[in-house]
């Protein structure tokens, strides 16, 4: 009889080719994802005169530099020469590029399970922390830095040590206009930007059930803001349905076989986790941060909490925290005024996301600017087949291209210094969306409300009587 294993073991040892004294794995790597952010890692290779492993199993995208207002780079040398690159290095190493015209180019954590080059049952590694979001589809996916790019490029291997097993199971259903984003914040701001450090996280229960495939991903994506090395969830039904029909996922005779693989990946019931949290889905409420850290976040509904009255290693964080971003202590988080606003990002920028948010600003006007940029060409073009597009121009707001934007601030979509800006992405920390920025997460949904208000509000009345 074998030991009742969780999912992270299951995936863990059939991808482990060995494991050294000192407890470190060697581990197979299915699909590598790399960027802009990868040219480090291809000069290594040069260095060296050596040549990508598996060219096959390795894809490009251009995402964290892509123009979004204009395709093309004359005017931004910086941007034209880290694409450039990235294009020299697909080209030479014979790899897969989806390039900036490419109709199915995007953010690369959008367009793997877009695409299908995300499936169940793989590992999945690249030079971006945000990975985690392929963990949605029962994977183990992590970011890596540009020394393992490199390794794993000449090897389709890595060298990693295991982490502990956590679970994090949210029971019960999740009230009107709360959504997995807000799911996510409320686990962090509980347990802290290291509450979940050296784990992976599964994440199971009833509320997570029923979350789409595309609110999966989000939960996942922010695992890392929590201090976890990656998040997971079992596939199910919804999983197999998400992935059945896509480019590069198994068909026919091999999706049967496939399908049958993956009905095994589930943590069995009588594993043991090295931690365990509990969450009950209705008391959970639509959130938003208040500092620089996704941990400093309350209920939409809450104020901004005294430093005075946290622990003493979090009061001094917060307090410069509410230096930076000009607010007070005691103050409502509701109400507090916003410059401008952003829609997009991995995080948040999937056609359900700009579904949701175009249900708040359809036949509202938005009283501050704002920018929406999908997730990918695809998301894109869907969202414009339904309109969506003209929800958002109609409500004063720029449609941009696909690309990681305002998130990071590599392509010229920032946010001035000192302004404030109610965001659907994934990180709040100082400078992220330009130096001096003020950055406050929420759900996409929370972020049109914002837009309407002009401060930061509570989106549900914004909702009653409208699909969610």
């Amino acid at each position: 009889m074998t030991a009742p294993r969780t999912l992270l073991d299951k995936l863990w040892s059939a991808h482990e080719i060995l494991r050294r004294a000192d407890g470190t794995s060697l581990l197979w790597v299915d699909r590598h994802l790399v960027h802009e952010g990868s040219h480090h890692a291809f000069a290594k290779l040069a260095e060296r005169g050596s040549a990508v492993a598996e060219p096959g199993l390795t894809f490009a995208v251009a995402d964290h530099y892509a123009p979004t207002r204009a395709r093309g780079l004359a005017q931004l040398p910086q941007i034209a020469r880290m694409i450039s690159t990235l294009r020299d290095n697909a080209a030479r190493h014979g790899l897969r590029l989806f390039d900036l015209d490419d109709a199915e180019q995007g953010i690369v954590h959008v367009i793997g399970p877009e695409l299908g080059l995300t499936v169940p049952g793989l590992l999945i590694t690249c030079g971006d922390s945000h990975t985690s979001t392929h963990g949605a589809l029962g994977t183990l996916a992590f970011g890596i830095g540009a020394t393992e790019v490199a390794h794993v490029l000449a090897t389709q291997t890595i060298w990693q040590t295991k982490p502990a097993a956590m679970r994090i199971t949210i029971e019960g259903a999740l009230g009107p206009g709360v959504s997995a984003k807000d799911i996510a914040l409320n686990w962090i701001a509980r347990l802290g930007t290291g509450g979940a450090r050296g784990h992976a996280v599964e994440y199971s229960g009833s509320a997570v059930r029923a979350l789409s495939m595309e609110a999966r991903m989000t939960l996942c994506n922010l695992s890392i803001e929590g201090g976890a090395r990656f998040g997971m969830i079992a596939p199910d039904e919804v999983t197999l349905a998400y992935v059945e029909g896509r480019p590069f996922a198994p068909a026919g005779a091999d999706l049967e076989r496939a399908r049958d693989a993956w009905a095994e990946l589930r943590s069995d019931a009588d594993a043991a986790f090295d931690r365990e949290v509990a969450l009950d889905a209705a008391e959970i409420a639509p959130t938003a941060t208040w500092g620089t850290s996704p941990d400093q976040a309350v209920p939409v509904t809450g104020t901004i909490p005294d430093p005075d009255m946290l622990p003493a290693d979090k009061a001094e964080t917060a307090r410069a925290a509410l230096d930076y971003m000009g607010l007070r202590a005691g103050q409502p988080i509701a109400g507090t005024r916003v410059d401008q606003v952003f829609i997009g990002s991995c995080t948040n920028g999937r056609i359900e996301d700009l579904r949701a948010a175009a249900s708040v600003l359809a036949g509202r006007r938005a009283t501050v600017p704002g920018m929406v940029s999908p997730g990918s060409a695809q998301v894109k073009a869907q969202a414009e087949r339904e309109g969506l597009d003209r929800v958002f121009v109609q409500a004063g707001l720029d449609w941009v291209a696909s690309g990681c934007s305002m998130c990071v601030g590599m392509n010229g979509d920032v946010v001035a210094s000192g302004q404030r800006c109610a965001s659907s992405t994934n990180r709040n920390f100082r400078g992220r969306q330009g130096p001096g920025a003020r950055t406050h997460l929420m759900s996409p949904a929370m972020v049109a409300a914002a837009a309407v208000a002009g401060e930061i509000t509570d989106v549900r009345p914004f909702l009653a009587g409208r699909a969610a």
